[in-house]
């Protein structure tokens, strides 16, 4: 029995309205491969951090041991996978929009302790201009009190002993901007 002839112009019209939904193979593998690295990223969260994350249970099953899984294995590597295929069955925008909030919030965190620190240093190498500074910037500072650490932090770089007036100066820096 053969089979029924088809229309050329049917065919090409079909492939023309779903050229945009048919992928290559590299392009399925790139797809592949970033949702397994999405998989990964997601093994790499702290506990807190995943109960943020809006998963299933069998997706969260299949991190959790991946996460008891040593990385040096052949069966990380196949968790992994599996991870990647589960991602590919369902919707990942969510989980990418998490992830990121949980990135950005490390980066500002990272960011404000970094201001403290460098707060701190020009408190400790700066003369009064710089203790003026601070306190203009943050008015709830005790100018008393940061003379105080910066003369002390100063006495001990002198005499080469460890810097306890420093991380005395930067808690208390943190206490006060960070309320």
């Amino acid at each position: 029995m053969a089979a029924p002839k088809k229309n050329k112009d049917v065919e090409s019209d079909f492939d023309i309205e779903n050229e945009s939904e048919i992928l290559s193979k590299t392009q399925l593998k790139n797809q592949m491969l970033d949702l397994q690295k999405l998989g990964e990223s997601l093994i790499e969260l702290s506990p807190s951090e995943l109960a943020k994350i809006p998963m299933d249970e069998a997706l969260l099953d299949a991190v959790m041991l991946a996460r008891r899984i040593t990385r040096k294995k052949e069966g990380f590597r196949r968790q992994l996978q599996l991870i990647g295929k589960m991602m590919r069955q369902r919707d990942t925008v969510a989980i990418e929009q998490a992830i990121g909030v949980i990135r950005s919030a490390h980066q500002t965190s990272s960011a404000a302790f970094h201001k403290i620190e460098v707060l701190r240093n020009n408190v400790i190498n700066g003369n009064e201009e710089k203790i003026e500074k601070a306190i203009s910037q943050h008015p709830l500072l005790d100018r008393q009190k940061l003379r105080q650490f910066a003369r002390q932090a100063q006495k001990q770089q002198a005499e080469n002993k460890p810097p306890k007036a420093a991380r005395e100066l930067f808690k208390y820096l943190q206490e006060v901007i960070n309320g």
